[in-house]
């Protein structure tokens, strides 16, 4: 029964973890309009890219892209710089 248990919280666990929503690349993403045409052949699958720009409101903010087994880039996180001054 213990066992039982805990493969459920596991198997929830793990559903929620792929749940990921998409956030969707704006202008100055690296994949905006589509992936680059470029792709990155010496980066190992799972390697993680960051890219700074300045996001819709003029603020600056950090991508973080995350290389996939097709070489394509995952746009996984952006998150504002914030000004310590």
């Amino acid at each position: 029964m213990r066992k039982a248990i805990l493969a459920t919280a596991l198997a929830t666990g793990l559903a929620a973890c792929t749940a990921m929503p998409e956030i969707a690349p704006i202008p100055g993403s690296i994949t905006y309009g589509g992936q680059p045409a470029t792709k990155l052949t010496k980066a190992p699958v799972g390697s993680v890219v960051h890219h700074q720009l300045d996001d819709e409101y003029g603020h600056p903010a950090e991508e973080t892209y995350i290389i996939q087994p097709d070489r394509s880039l995952r746009l996984v996180r952006r998150e504002q710089i914030v000004d310590p001054n």
